[in-house]
């Protein structure tokens, strides 16, 4: 019997060059956008990270780069709310969405935000892939759901990434979570068939999902 929503094998030699490559060049921010106008032209591969606040999503992205500082963490779930572009060399776009899930942010601004990620999601020719993030002590939860849903509708294919894995103590703790989460995307027709495992502290993950972002070039 196959098992649904594997974990994703360690690239080839191959692979982990071309990831290795993609990543070793320049990569800097480009512009934060709070409107479609403000997009930058669909010119290249673009891929984009989801997450709920605190879910470590700017500590996976400076991992992923090899930049200590590129994505701005933040002490205050939500406070940024804009779409971040960062250029990686001339072939990518990486693209950081704000946080969701965050409960003190005023009804409006949630509103805005929502109306412009459904915008994005659907009107963004050359974004292959969402990487949705989701915290390893944690599985998936409702407001996860809702953006899963939200990716579903808007027909873009996401891969969901669990992050801090190094925070989890045991491997029957591990085993518990790999089961909520393929539960809980069976129902998704858009879900890559396919789970990452990463730790930005630990390195964990990080060449995999780089070789996986080098192959949708």
């Amino acid at each position: 019997m196959v098992m649904p929503f594997p974990l994703a094998e360690d690239p080839d030699e191959a692979m982990l060059a071309a990831g290795s490559r993609m990543f070793a060049g320049p990569v800097d921010f480009l512009k934060g956008v709070v409107a479609m106008d403000g997009l930058p032209a669909a010119d290249r591969v673009e891929v984009c990270f989801a997450g709920r606040s605190n879910v470590g999503k700017s500590s996976l992205i400076n991992a992923l780069t090899g930049r200590k500082s590129l994505a701005r963490a933040s002490n205050t779930p939500g406070r940024t709310q804009e779409i971040n572009f960062f250029t990686a060399g001339d072939s990518h776009y990486i693209v950081d969405l704000p946080g969701y899930g965050y409960a003190n942010a005023p009804l409006p601004v949630v509103e805005k935000w929502q109306r412009l990620l459904r915008r994005y999601l659907s009107g963004r020719p050359t974004l292959r892939r969402v990487f949705v993030l989701i915290d390893s002590r944690h599985g998936i939860k409702k407001v996860d759901q809702e953006i899963l849903a939200l990716l579903d509708s808007s027909a873009v294919t996401f891969q969901v990434v669990l992050t801090k894995i190094d925070k989890l103590r045991s491997d029957a703790e591990r085993e518990r979570v790999l089961t909520q989460v393929r539960e809980a995307l069976a129902p998704h027709p858009a879900a890559f068939p396919e789970l990452v495992l990463t730790s930005s502290e630990r390195g964990d993950g990080i060449a995999t999902l780089r070789s996986i972002i080098a192959s949708l070039a």
